[in-house]
């Protein structure tokens, strides 16, 4: 019954229906065709969206939109731009450091995007740099945001995995940096390639102690919330609560850009991301118990395990699936739906789960500036004022960088491992 499910699936997805009803006109289909009783989907709806965890999710979504309203993105940039903004491509590297500091505040990537790129595209065009590179540097700076802890994604596949928040967190600081790294090279490199002009600017150690000064709250939430939570004296979930009550302090007390009417705009956001989020995550979880069911899991390990029993490349392998899976597909369906079928295959070769999470979060992200989905393409490419053909060009030699950093990750373990294992007991 499972091919039947299967046909379903790819031919509404060929379509271009949204994930969320490919996954549940899929589920339906299958459901019908067994004889099942239909108050089955409102149990599974259920137990998909009361996970205590997933509390954290729209307080996450929250805190980050209460942040940028605050004006945090704008000293952010403008630190790191007294900084960085004397040098050869500097713009391209305030992008993409921006981006790694953002990431500790909002954890979802095309939020990042959106954020970052409202002030830096235009400013990059406005001296000198093409339209195309402008929103590519702001796409692919975006993906670091879900690998830098907090991370929606990490919490969900948490969730799904039964894996340590904390511990996913943890893992994904260093891959979060080597990618930031590695699109810091493919910047200078461009920068040189390309002889992007230099803007002289007057630096000043009053003028960088003011701006440290905006951003240092910035700085600080990330900081706050994993000590936190190392510590013991909250819980993911409380961390996400705390960072809403964080956001609203700094916004109303202490930059005073915050107002009712900001407030009441970022709930009604956050009410629409997370409509959306819980959505794909009932229909994904739905999917994801059915293929359980059927043995699905079992089933691919064995075609996996036919193909070659080799570690090596059983890990290429699944990272190929990440990765064409993440082209097509929404990165929080795609954990629920990918956890269960392949999670048990990589406990089987050996790899750890904090480990093997961290590996499909940073894959997945990768899809977020791939077509045809590419919903960070979507985000920059009206922005930079260039449709996402022309932006896909420029995003490729980003792209292939950051798969660097995931082969790394993959066939280097310490490099997630190796702060849980040292932090987390």
């Amino acid at each position: 019954m499972t091919r039947v499910m299967f046909i379903v699936f790819i031919i509404l997805l060929l379509l271009g229906i949204p994930i969320a009803f490919v996954i549940g006109i899929s589920s339906l289909v299958y459901i019908l065709r067994e004889g099942m009783p239909l108050v089955l989907l409102a149990q599974r709806f259920y137990v998909s969206v009361t996970n205590y965890l997933i509390l954290s999710v729209p307080m996450f979504i929250l805190a980050g939109k209460l942040m940028n309203e605050s004006g945090i993105t704008r000293r952010l940039v403008d630190f790191f731009n007294m900084i960085l903004g004397h040098i050869r491509g500097g713009l391209a590297y305030i992008t993409i450091v921006a981006s790694l500091f953002f990431a500790g505040i909002t954890g979802a990537g095309a939020a990042d995007a959106a954020a970052i790129g409202a002030i830096m595209i235009p400013a990059m065009k406005k001296e000198g740099y093409s339209a195309e590179y402008s929103g590519a540097v702001t796409a692919v700076a975006s993906i670091i945001g879900p690998t830098i802890p907090p991370s929606i994604a990490m919490v969900i596949y948490g969730a799904s995995a039964g894996v340590s928040i904390a511990k996913l967190f943890l893992g994904g600081i260093i891959p979060g940096i080597l990618i930031g790294i590695a699109q810091l090279i493919v910047a200078y490199v461009y920068s040189k390639k390309h002889d992007v002009p230099v803007k002289a600017r007057n630096i000043s150690f009053a003028g960088i102690t003011r701006g440290l000064k905006d951003a240092i709250l910035a700085l600080l939430m990330p900081v706050i919330l994993l000590g936190g939570i190392l510590s013991g004296i909250f819980t993911p979930t409380e961390a996400a609560g705390v960072s809403v009550l964080y956001a609203v302090v700094v916004g109303f007390f202490v930059f005073r850009e915050l107002n009712l009417k900001k407030l009441f705009h970022s709930l009604y956001e956050t009410a629409l991301v997370t409509a959306t989020i819980l959505f794909i995550l009932a229909f994904a979880h739905l999917f994801g118990w059915i293929l359980s069911a059927e043995d699905v899991p079992d089933k691919v390990a064995q075609v996996f395990i036919h193909i070659t029993n080799n570690r090596f490349l059983l890990l290429l392998l699944i990272n190929i699936l990440f990765l064409i899976v993440g082209t097509f597909m929404e990165t929080l369906a795609s954990v629920i739906l990918l956890t269960p079928v392949l999670l048990p295959l990589a406990q089987s070769i050996g790899l750890d789960p904090v480990h093997f999470g961290v590996m499909m979060v940073v894959a997945l992200n990768i899809g977020l500036v791939t077509p045809p989905l590419g919903v960070c393409l979507f985000v920059s490419a009206p922005i930079a004022g260039v449709s996402v053909e022309r932006l896909v060009l420029s995003c490729l030699p980003f792209i292939f960088a950051s798969i660097v950093v995931l082969l790394l990750i993959t066939y280097i373990p310490s490099l997630v491992m190796f702060i849980p294992n040292l932090v987390v007991k």
